[in-house]
């Protein structure tokens, strides 16, 4: 998977729920699409591109990632 197009694609969905008042519900929302729709290599892949620096991320999508890792990240093969 293309890195740098997850995390576009990321970012989006993080902008569209920063428009959410409550930082919380914000970071939880962008936690629950990414599971819900993001299949397991997608998301790994966007935790590869988090732990390199995170470069290209928004705020609120690493906000998401840091909060939520333990949710999100699929178990290692």
């Amino acid at each position: 998977m293309d890195g740098k197009k997850l995390v576009k694609m990321a970012n989006e969905i993080a902008a569209f729920f920063a428009a959410e008042p409550d930082r919380r519900a914000a970071l939880e929302g962008v936690a629950s699409h990414v599971k819900r729709f993001w299949e397991p290599r997608m998301r790994r892949e966007l935790f590869v591109c988090f732990d390199a620096g995170g470069d290209g991320m928004s705020p609120v999508l690493l906000e998401t990632l840091a909060a939520h890792r333990a949710t999100l990240e699929p178990a290692k093969k």
